[in-house]
């Protein structure tokens, strides 16, 4: 009789454990959450600065300051206009992100190494300072980036990404033709 009742028992769950398999949610794959993340535009951005941070003013750096009035054809901008660009990109994406005034910055690309170096790290420090309080909750909001252009944040947000894959890029070419190995390219330490 033990054997009969344990039979039944065995039949009657088998369907409703296929049941549930069909109609519940999967589990996730292993290390990521059954429920979405708050911010993942927000979180992303944050992920890229501190690299993006350490390649763009490292480039900065590694360009010897005589050379900041180089550019590769004449139609190219120099690497000096190179660098003071992605400050002032930086510096007014981020105040549409944070939708404030961005700093004052009067550098220009006639400044010298120092002062440019200085500006772009600037400019990475306000993103950083900025992409700290950021959140998705406003990515569907137009912002104004020029009296002729407006877009939402999450334009903003994905063009700031954007911009710093297509720039350090830039910077990158600038130093290999100079010779100079971008920081994405230089040895790990110890190697």
């Amino acid at each position: 009789m033990k054997r009969i009742q344990g039979l039944l028992l065995l039949m009657a769950t088998f369907p409703l454990a296929g049941f549930a398999q069909q109609s519940g949610t999967p589990n996730p794959p292993s290390g990521l959450s059954a429920s979405p993340a708050p911010n993942p535009v927000s979180d992303m951005l944050r992920q890229l600065l501190p690299r993006y941070t350490k390649y763009m003013v490292g480039a900065a750096r590694l360009m010897p300051g005589d050379k900041y009035g180089y550019k590769p054809t004449p139609e190219q901008i120099t690497f000096g206009h190179l660098v003071l660009h992605v400050a002032q990109s930086n510096f007014l994406l981020c105040s549409k992100i944070s939708s404030t005034p961005p700093p004052q910055d009067t550098t220009t690309d006639a400044d010298g190494k120092d002062k440019l170096v200085a500006s772009i790290q600037a400019s990475f420090d306000y993103c950083t300072e900025v992409l700290n309080k950021a959140d998705d909750s406003n990515l569907g909001v137009s912002v104004q980036l020029s009296p002729t252009r407006s877009m939402t944040k999450a334009g903003v947000m994905i063009t700031l990404a954007c911009d710093w894959y297509d720039h350090y890029s830039a910077q990158a070419g600038y130093l290999r033709l100079n010779g100079i190995l971008p920081p994405s390219a230089q040895p790990a330490p110890g190697r």
